[in-house]
């Protein structure tokens, strides 16, 4: 933790962003019936019931410091979908960066040797040199 906190407190650069990546499960739900029309005065009410339609995955990048982020929704949650989004991290959204240090919170993060999954050894080694995941 105090390593993440040390990474918070150094200056912008842009050529070493700090980037959050975070993943998290969503329910796709639709109503079962119709909302009732506000009232003056009154809110729109909304029934309890739903209806499941599946659930998708959001990979979300986070660069606070530049206050961009981007939203990528999946239909699962394989390394592979995470292994893209870091190659369009680094080709795409910080293509100038040296080194993009990523901050993950979460729980059983995936890490940069899903990548050597993914892409061919010469391209999994470009893109984990220009990777530091915290």
């Amino acid at each position: 933790m105090a390593d993440v906190l040390e990474l918070y407190a150094e200056p912008y650069d842009p050529r070493y962003p700090v980037v959050c990546f975070d993943e998290s499960p969503s329910q796709l739900l639709s109503e079962t019936r119709q909302p009732i029309l506000a009232k003056p005065g009154q809110p729109v009410r909304y029934d309890d019931e739903y209806r499941r339609e599946g659930t998708c995955n959001l990979l979300m990048f986070f660069e606070p410091w530049r206050g961009w982020r981007h939203v990528k929704v999946t239909a699962q949650r394989p390394a592979k979908d995470d292994a893209q989004c870091l190659k369009d991290l680094v080709d795409s959204y910080d293509p100038k960066a040296t080194l993009i240090s990523i901050v993950q919170d979460t729980l059983n993060p995936h890490t940069p040797a899903a990548l050597s999954e993914v892409f061919e050894p010469a391209e999994a080694r470009r893109l984990i040199s220009k990777l530091a995941c915290r």
